[in-house]
């Protein structure tokens, strides 16, 4: 926003009621906890408190906020949406439906947090001694509600939250547990090997965390240290004392398979997404994560193809291949129109080529070309090794013709083969290299030369 546009904003706000501006700061910090419009909610809240100085609530943000203080311990497990989650995972927009729930179905000790924590002022060790009550109080009220039929639960309102509500109970019953747990972690786990994955058991060696409730959750804040997700079910293997998918399955960790795979099944929809809204710069991350997965679990998981867990990974590198098949496939095309070699006559003098249109197709070409290095794991290797071959011949040819066509044809049109021949080296630079892309471009240099060499006079 410019500077007229925030002198307006502040106009407003400071024309607005004392009580609106209190109801619209908190409308904004709620916006943020439900993960929605952050960037603009923190702007709005930067504006507001400016125009609120006078008021003690508005001078820093509101820390005491209940719901912000309650639910920041869940924070390592939220994920933004409403989209269904995995084990170990919960929505952030759920967690504010569960809040007014929890001021009606546990008013009593909802005040009494809220008297807690206003009595405790600046001290934020009273203030975490309440919070922690208060969390085994609204298990406590989850649980019953849980346990009565779901009557009560369903009074929470959105399916989602209530779908939400074992797990945030679980989570906050088990609160103290999991800071533990987490504080033994490495900050990054690089090479999750023999030493580090019994190290790892050894600190989950707690009755409380290897709950099927709670160990879902404990095994989220590993996976977040490792660098290679995928090696959680490392874990489960070692446990089960087998890489037998059956007996893997028997065992309470066979829960990080699921979680294993509901990951990379996130990665194949991200990857599906970004290809087609054109954003090719995610992809070799994406396409490295996705072909390590599956490789991973393949090679250290014993998986049926008929099981439940087979069956997932043949449909995660079905989307794979599906997405990556048609993408590649969509590239010689693209190549083809910009170095086509039309006749003079059905090319206009002002005839360009977009420059734009050029970098999106070496983009694509780089594509095809990181895809032939995970091709064998996503099932895709035969389409991308014949589109790869077929551009190379493609482009080899058709830039030694555009060379030569700079030595003769319509003077007309000579600009326009000039750009043609300039893209077709640029492909050649991701096809084949510096060198040979070096030397396409003397040899059109020297082509130049010819054209423009004066004739003798006669």
């Amino acid at each position: 926003m410019n500077k007229t546009s925030i002198d307006r904003l502040r106009d407003y706000l400071a024309q607005l009621p004392q009580q609106s501006q209190m109801l619209l700061l908190r409308e904004y910090e709620r916006a943020i906890e439900r993960g929605e419009d952050v960037k603009v909610a923190h702007f709005v809240l930067d504006q507001l408190r400016g125009v609120m100085r006078g008021h003690e609530d508005a001078v820093r943000p509101r820390v005491e906020d209940p719901t912000r203080l309650v639910f920041r311990s869940l924070e390592p497990f939220l994920v933004d949406g409403v989209q269904a989650v995995r084990p170990g995972q919960i929505r952030r927009p759920s967690l504010l439906p569960v809040w007014q729930w929890l001021e009606r179905d546990a008013a009593d000790a909802v005040r009494d947090f809220d008297a807690a924590v206003a009595e405790a002022s600046d001290n934020a060790a009273a203030i975490e001694r309440a919070v922690k009550k208060f969390q085994q109080a609204a298990a406590g009220t989850i649980a019953n509600a849980l346990s009565g039929g779901g009557g009560r639960a369903a009074r929470i309102g959105p399916t989602h939250a209530v779908e939400d509500l074992p797990a945030i109970g679980a989570a906050l019953k088990a609160r103290e547990q999991l800071d533990a747990f987490a504080g033994k972690l490495p900050g990054v786990l690089r090479s999750f090997g023999e030493a580090q994955v019994a190290s790892i058991n050894s600190a989950l060696n707690v009755p409380t965390l290897t709950t099927p409730q709670v160990l879902p959750f404990a095994l989220s804040l590993v996976m977040q240290r490792l660098a290679a997700p995928w090696q959680i079910i490392r874990l489960a293997v070692k446990i089960a004392a087998s890489d037998d998918e059956i007996r893997v399955a028997a065992t309470p960790y066979g829960v990080a398979v699921t979680m294993a795979l509901a990951d990379l099944h996130n990665v194949a929809a991200n990857l599906r997404v970004d290809i087609r809204r054109g954003r090719l710069d995610s992809a070799p991350e994406l396409l490295k994560i996705a072909h390590d997965g599956v490789r991973g679990l393949r090679t250290e998981l014993d998986m049926r193809n008929d099981s439940t867990w087979g069956r997932q990974m043949a449909a995660i590198r079905v989307e794979i291949s599906a997405t990556l098949q048609s993408e590649i496939e969509s590239v010689p095309g693209r190549v083809r129109r910009l170095l086509r070699q039309r006749p003079d006559k059905e090319i206009a003098p002002t005839a360009a080529i977009d420059p734009s249109e050029v970098e999106e197709v070496v983009a694509l070409i780089n594509f095809v070309a990181v895809c032939r290095t995970y091709a064998s794991e996503l099932a895709i290797n035969e389409v991308t090794l014949r589109t790869y071959s077929d551009l190379q011949q493609y482009v080899e040819k058709s830039t030694e013709a555009l060379v030569q066509s700079l030595r003769a044809g319509d003077a007309r049109v000579r600009n326009y083969r000039q750009m043609q021949a300039r893209t077709a080296i640029r492909f050649c630079h991701v096809l084949f290299g510096q060198e040979y892309a070096a030397l396409m471009t003397r040899a059109a240099e020297q082509a130049m030369v010819v054209v423009e060499k004066p004739k003798k006079a006669g």
